[in-house]
């Protein structure tokens, strides 16, 4: 006991005397000489070095130059911001937990990985992370820190990424750690919202890719042409006519959504009757005659504007008004059926001459011309007027203003009346000159009578 105490006492006295006459000296050779053991392997370069992680008679500047080092920077930056481990912790000095000198084999960081709590870091386990079947070499790979395993979902998963990367990196935006296929994707955010029994179909159903790389076409016509009853004569705008809740649910009025409304029969006609040809999708011709031609009795004569006569009622309705033709019903012609002139329904082969009508009925034979109007009217043929005076070029007097027509008119004529006006042209058989005299009877005779002369001096001459 005396020895030791001897012996320490005259250790205590050779530093002191070193101290004194080597103050301003490197006092590398005294650190050497209290050193309480070898460092750790990591730190084996540093064992002549004790500046490097002491200062003399400051304890509190271990941990700033702990810290300092470049290899622990990251360390002093999670407890700067407080995030990590050693930023979740708490502050307490460095070696409470790490504690050197113990050999070159010895690990100071003392993790115990049954007992660590992970929800002191930065990645909480949940799900199927928590799994005692998960390793913590699944996540933390050697030669690695323990602090630089990734955080994020994709760093670890990208090899079980069906999407091929598609959706980028973000996994945990629609999938959860508990299961992949428990997914959280909220599709109302995307372009094409999910409604009616959309919501009730499975994914593959639109997205054949079973990496979702493809994007389906968001028009219906797309996944549902197989379902159009129409066969396109619609369109492939399905939306314009139904709901998604189903396809027998139409939101599609006929009046207020196009130009055409739909009145008397075509209401209750069905789409296709007009809808026929794919090529006129949701535009058919909008004209009668288009979708009537067959039905046109009048074949084309009476135009294309159906309904000048007829309306959407009936065929047989007609509003024609025969006062804006070029044949006005008067007289006894307006109630005259209309199949009596018009022998076809073509209307514009009826002739608008009276004798086509009225030959049968032409008392004179034809012999005063086809033209009945010259002196009948539609009110009744035996109410005539005719003023030859006026009407020809031929004034009836004497004795001419008395006989009948077919006096003079006793040839039938199918054109207009050229009936001659001369004398001669009638009278040639009365004539006791036998042509001596010439043709011009009027130079001699007058109308009244064939026995009375003129006289005229120097008629002769």
């Amino acid at each position: 006991m005396r020895a030791s105490s001897f012996l320490f006492s005259l250790m205590f006295l050779t530093v002191t005397l070193m101290i004194n006459s080597t103050a301003r000296a490197d006092l590398s050779i005294l650190d050497s000489v209290v050193t309480p053991g070898e460092l750790i392997q990591g730190h084996a370069k540093l064992d002549k070095e004790c500046k490097s992680c002491h200062k003399k008679f400051d304890k509190g500047a271990q941990d700033r130059l702990c810290m300092g080092c470049h290899e622990h920077k990251p360390v002093a930056d999670d407890v700067r911001a407080k995030t990590g481990y050693h930023g979740k912790i708490g502050h307490q000095p460095c070696r409470a937990c790490h504690t050197d000198h113990k050999g070159r084999e010895k690990d100071i960081i003392g993790l115990d990985k049954k007992t660590f709590n992970h929800h002191l870091t930065d990645f909480d386990l949940t799900g199927k992370h928590k799994s005692p079947r998960i390793k913590c070499s699944d996540c933390h790979g050697k030669g690695q820190k323990y602090r630089e395993a990734p955080s994020e979902c994709y760093a670890c998963h990208k090899k079980d990424d069906k999407h091929k990367g598609h959706f980028g990196k973000e996994c945990a935006q629609c999938h959860t750690d508990g299961d992949w296929k428990q997914v959280k994707f909220d599709h109302s955010e995307t372009r094409f919202p999910l409604g009616g029994k959309h919501v009730e179909v499975k994914c593959e159903s639109c997205h054949e890719d079973p990496g979702y790389r493809v994007q389906p076409k968001t028009d219906c016509y797309s996944c549902h042409r197989k379902d159009d009853e129409h066969k396109g004569r619609f369109g492939s705008r399905c939306e314009q006519c139904h709901l998604d809740t189903g396809w027998t649910k139409v939101k599609f009025d006929h009046d207020r959504d196009t130009d055409f409304l739909l009145q008397g029969k075509h209401r209750p006609a069905k789409c296709e009757s007009c809808h026929t040809k794919l090529e006129q999708a949701f535009k058919p011709a909008k004209t009668c005659y288009a979708c009537h031609q067959k039905e046109d009795e009048h074949k084309g004569q009476q135009g294309k504007e159906c309904q000048s006569c007829h309306n959407e009622n009936s065929w047989k309705e007609t509003r024609f008004d025969h006062g804006l033709s070029r044949f006005p019903l008067l007289g006894k012609h307006e109630p005259v059926k209309c199949n009596k002139c018009h022998t076809t329904k073509a209307f514009k082969d009826a002739s608008s001459k009276c004798i086509d009508c009225h030959k049968d009925e032409d008392a004179h034979k034809a012999r005063l011309g086809p033209v009945c109007e010259t002196c009948h009217s539609a009110r009744d043929w035996t109410q005539w007027y005719f003023d030859h005076d006026k009407q020809t070029n031929y004034p009836l007097d004497g004795s001419h203003k008395g006989i009948t027509c077919v006096a003079c008119h006793k040839t039938p004529v199918t054109r207009k009346i050229t009936l001659s006006a001369s004398c001669n042209s009638c009278h040639s058989k009365d004539d006791v000159h036998d042509g001596s005299y010439g043709q011009f009877c009027e130079r001699c005779h007058v109308t009244r009578s064939f026995s009375r002369i003129k006289s005229r001096p120097g008629i002769f001459q």
